[in-house]
Parts: structure tokens; C-alpha cells; sequence
């Protein structure tokens, strides 16, 4: 298993979410997506697309006042 990096602080919503969906197509199945965001919306709308695609959420951290880093796992 493999973790792919997707940097999207900064980039307001919902690009964190089209640059993630986008980034899953392109890694195998069972490897890991880390999510660093500083969008407050996405802190619903990733988790949410992750279970609506069957992906797996392994770690969801705050790393700041508005920044977080989601890691999801490819069904």
C-alpha cells in the first residue's frame, strides 16, 4: 500500500473535493489518499464522498485553526 499527497490548502470549495476525486481514479485500489484542505465545507463533503464511493476514511486530523488532513483509502 502506497499514500498519494494531495495539497489543496488554499483552494476554496469544492476544488479540495473535484482535485480528490480526480487524484482517487488515478492511484490503485487500496492505497491511501492524504488530503491536506483548508476549506471548512470539506470537512462534510469528503468524508461524505468517501462513503458514498465505498472508501475507507483511516484518519481525519485537525492540523491547525482551518487546516485539516483526511486520508482515505481506495475501495
Amino acid at each position: 500500500m502506497a499514500q498519494h499527497l494531495l495539497e489543496t490548502d488554499g483552494q476554496v470549495c469544492p476544488f479540495p473535493l473535484v482535485e480528490a476525486n480526480q487524484a482517487m481514479d488515478q492511484i490503485p485500489s487500496g492505497d491511501e489518499l492524504v488530503i491536506d484542505f483548508d476549506c471548512t465545507q470539506a470537512t462534510d463533503s469528503l468524508p461524505r464522498w468517501a462513503a458514498e464511493n465505498g472508501h475507507e476514511v483511516t484518519s481525519f486530523t485537525k492540523r491547525g485553526a482551518a487546516e485539516w488532513t483526511i486520508v482515505v483509502k481506495k475501495a
